[in-house]
């Protein structure tokens, strides 16, 4: 074990350092922005922007890394990255800064594809879980990390825009110098949305409906606590809560999907979050009440992620894993940019609380998409008991190792599958393809 992590620590203490440069930015967005007098929807805009960046991000990268190289690409995204941090302050225009954030999603979208190359290609049938866990856990911490390190500083002048561009050129040295080049890989073009909806509908909508949950979470969070008059610290905290919670949950889902049906399990997670976030609508100057709820929806948001890939790997065969992993990113991505878009409205037109009452809406629409395919199949026959933490900002390169790392965990292979007729599958199964 200690030689494994030896060969891989400074890629985890590079993307540590680049999660916490990234942590600070995000939440800078809201605070300095209503600094600055941007108004909900563009700050909405601009957390928008991120997310499309990213996705632009995860199509172009691969062309980029056959052209020049891994190293080369992962340095010259993070020297864009750094720079971009430190034109925030100069530029204070939402529209900058929704180019600037666009920018900064599709850097580091090519440097989540880069680094989980490298670290893929270190990683055996036998160690890939372990790498792809402590790498989730670094990204988590430096974004809880990034939270405490905003509460020391002042939001209205340059230290921190500058602290956070610092941190994530010092992350690219460690990296840079210990990685290996690799050789580049094909370019693999995302499953359809039709064929992945065929492939399990719940797992499909309930991806695209997540990327607006955690998207609004993510970078409108920020601007919910600045609307409502939340100091920095406080925001902070608020933030890193949504993070914490993600975290500690973790493992008490992935052990309830060993032993009951993984739609009970989604269906639960959708309805506690929608509870959690209706009952956080009436707690606006509350804080202790805000982190609680910030904890158990932050605790709901991101395993849910992991258990849609993973049960998507009961309905497919190896050779479609690649393609899947690129369409579930895909499907996330326009849930990621849209999320921001609906909730920055909605807080215009009815008040900051509507952050909460969006929020519960989704949930929402996730529990009733669920119990509404549990009406209509049920449950695959021995369903696949793998899980494990993928973070839902992660590239198709660690979404696809979690799919090899299902299949090489012994986990049921899948069944490819048509779609719906009558309430069964292709080949007489009724019980595929939930």
């Amino acid at each position: 074990m200690v030689q494994l992590f030896g060969s891989v620590w400074a890629l985890l203490l590079g993307i540590f350092l680049i999660m916490i440069g990234n942590g600070m930015q995000s939440t800078l967005m809201g605070v300095r922005g209503d600094i600055e007098g941007f108004t909900t929807f563009e700050l909405s805009l601009v957390t928008s922007g991120y997310f499309l960046g990213f996705l632009l991000g995860s199509r172009v990268t691969p062309e980029l890394i056959r052209k020049v190289s891994h190293v080369r690409v992962f340095a010259a995204l993070g020297s864009l990255m750094s720079a971009g941090l430190i034109a925030f302050p100069l530029l204070t225009d939402p529209w900058v800064w929704t180019v600037l954030r666009l920018v900064l999603g599709f850097c580091l979208s090519g440097i989540y594809v880069t680094s989980e190359s490298w670290l893929n290609d270190r990683a055996t049938n036998a160690t890939r879980g372990t790498l792809l866990s402590a790498y989730m856990v670094s990204q988590m911490l430096g974004v809880v990390a990034a939270q405490g390190i905003l509460a020391l500083g002042d939001a209205s002048g340059f230290g921190l825009f500058i602290l956070a561009s610092i941190l994530v050129s010092l992350a690219f040295t460690p990296v840079l110098l210990s990685a290996v080049p690799l050789p580049a890989s094909e370019a693999i073009k995302p499953m359809s949305l039709g064929e992945l909806y065929a492939r399990s509908p719940l797992a499909t909508v309930g991806t695209l409906i997540l990327g607006g949950v955690f998207a609004a979470q993510m970078g409108m969070a920020s601007v919910y606590g600045a609307k409502v008059g939340l100091g920095v610290g406080e925001i902070s905290a608020f933030v890193a809560a949504l993070f914490i919670g993600s975290v500690l949950f973790q493992f008490p889902v992935g052990w309830m999907s060993d032993l009951i049906d993984r739609r009970v399990l989604i269906l639960s997670l959708a309805v506690t979050g929608a509870v959690a976030s209706a009952l956080a609508f009436g707690f606006a100057g509350n804080l202790a009440a805000l982190l609680v709820a910030a904890v158990v929806i932050g605790g709901m948001a991101s395993p849910l992620y992991s258990l849609f890939i993973a049960y998507t790997n009961d309905y497919l065969d190896h050779e479609d894993m690649p393609a899947a992993a690129s369409g579930m990113v895909f499907v996330y991505g326009l849930g990621a940019i849209l999320g921001p878009l609906v909730t920055g409205q909605a807080m215009d037109m009815a008040g900051p609380q509507a952050f909460w009452a969006v929020l519960a809406a989704l949930f929402a629409a996730i529990a009733g998409f669920t119990a509404w395919r549990m009406t209509r199949r049920p449950a695959p026959e021995g369903d696949d008991s793998a899980y494990l933490n993928v973070h839902p900002n992660s590239s198709t390169v660690a979404v696809g190792a979690a799919y090899e790392w299902y299949a090489e965990a012994g986990s049921d292979e899948g069944t490819e599958e048509g779609p719906e007729e009558d309430g069964e599958a292709p080949g007489g199964d009724p019980g595929r393809g939930a």
